[in-house]
């Protein structure tokens, strides 16, 4: 069943891009373990979304952009949704362009926009590799640099450990001010990412569509033994890949609540690494911005990859890899020119992130739900409930950021 796991660890870069290591970076570091348990909850929620994308990929041999753009009748209608979509894959690319960036200049003094360029020119070859190579080459190249990821961001906990009692507190929900409520759906953005939803299903669709399509008479009227192992692999493959990605955005904000509070210039990712340095030492700061940019140049590979299926998908357009990955790289380029401060175009993308959830999450819940679409495999009615549940909490917490901001609260 090995050779079955995979697109759910591509996917689950995507939890750990630079956008989530500034956004729990800053929540540590301003809230110290306050927001422990937003991070808890989103990477509950986040498994059973990835796990229902996964599950559209497979059954249908679809991705949601592909069965959107069926679903959606109205050309305007249709537009209006890759509008929203695509956005949200520009957001996503700032982030992870920056992340890139801000990292090449902290280890060898790259400047901000060379270093976003050298970002960008990486992960189009790295998707280079999945167009000529297929999945599975591909697939390995971003797990390793997921292990990368994984020691970087970890390193700092085991040399300066957390408070255990000031965890417990934090899984207890609570917010104290606007600034917390504003970290905290920038987290989720950031943990519950929209295009990993939309990349999910097509990477599922890409690894197993030849092998569906060869046991498609067996499987579909021969009582699913296929496409159940499938499924349970995925399962399989779900919780490793958020487990793994769970583990290292709450190492990523105990790092923070338990060193860096109180510290001058700590809720940027610069002032962090400096920060890390003088107090755990040079070797776990050096991890932690290798980390960084082995997150900004895996995650911004998924994201183009996604944006490319969301073009694909909802206008049946499909443009040259070099093309897609300038149309999105282009506004994180911008505002590296521009010198707006990095850390804070990073949590800012992550909010967008968050309003972008819904537009993603609340078709896939209707989708997976349905006879019509995956049959015997839809969900069962309390799996429906938990994901109406997800996207209620996701909605409201957008609405309330809205208010206490409109409020001045």
């Amino acid at each position: 069943m090995a050779w079955l796991l995979g697109p759910a660890l591509v996917a689950g870069v995507a939890y750990l891009d630079p956008g989530n290591v500034a956004s729990n970076m800053t929540a540590g570091a301003r809230y110290g373990y306050l927001l422990v348990w937003v991070v808890v909850l989103g990477n509950a929620m986040a498994w059973l979304i990835q796990y229902l994308s996964a599950k559209l990929g497979v059954v249908t041999g679809q991705s949601l952009p592909e069965i959107l753009g069926a679903r959606l009748k109205n050309r305007w209608a249709r537009r209006a949704y890759w509008l929203q979509a695509e956005l949200v894959a520009m957001a996503t690319d700032v982030a992870e362009v920056i992340g890139g960036a801000v990292a090449l200049t902290l280890l060898f003094g790259i400047d901000l926009l060379w270093g976003g360029v050298i970002t960008g020119c990486v992960s189009l070859a790295l998707l280079m590799i999945q167009s000529v190579r297929g999945a599975k080459p591909f697939e390995f190249v971003i797990m390793g640099l997921l292990v990368i990821i994984a020691i970087g961001f970890a390193a700092g906990v085991f040399v300066g450990p957390p408070d255990a009692s000031g965890v417990l507190e934090g899984l207890v929900p609570r917010f104290t001010d606007t600034g917390s409520v504003l970290l905290a759906a920038s987290i989720l953005g950031a943990t519950i990412m929209p295009h990993a939803i939309y990349a999910h299903s097509a990477l599922s669709r890409d690894r197993f569509a030849r092998h569906r399509h060869e046991r498609e008479h067996r499987v579909l009227h021969e009582g699913g033994v296929g496409v159940g192992r499938i499924l349970r692999a995925t399962r399989w493959d779900v919780t490793i890949a958020l487990l793994i990605a769970g583990s290292v955005n709450l190492a990523i904000l105990l790092l923070a609540a338990a060193n860096l509070p109180g510290i001058a210039g700590t809720d940027s990712l610069e002032g962090a690494y400096l920060a890390i340095r003088d107090g755990l030492g040079a070797a776990v700061a050096t991890a932690f911005a290798i980390g960084l940019l082995a997150s900004g140049l895996a995650s911004t590979s998924v994201g183009a990859y996604a944006g490319a299926e969301i073009m694909r998908g909802l206008l049946k357009v499909r443009l040259p890899l070099l093309a897609r990955r300038l149309f999105t790289l282009i506004p994180a380029l911008i505002i590296l020119a521009t010198q707006v401060e990095p850390t804070l175009a990073l949590v800012v993308s992550q909010v967008v992130l968050s309003f972008g959830i819904p537009f993603a999450l609340v078709p896939l819940v209707v989708l997976t739900a349905q006879r019509r679409t995956l049959g015997a495999y839809r969900n069962r009615v309390w799996t429906t409930a938990i994901g109406v549940v997800a996207s209620i909490f996701i909605i409201t917490l957008n609405v309330i950021l809205l208010w206490l901001v409109a409020s001045g609260a």
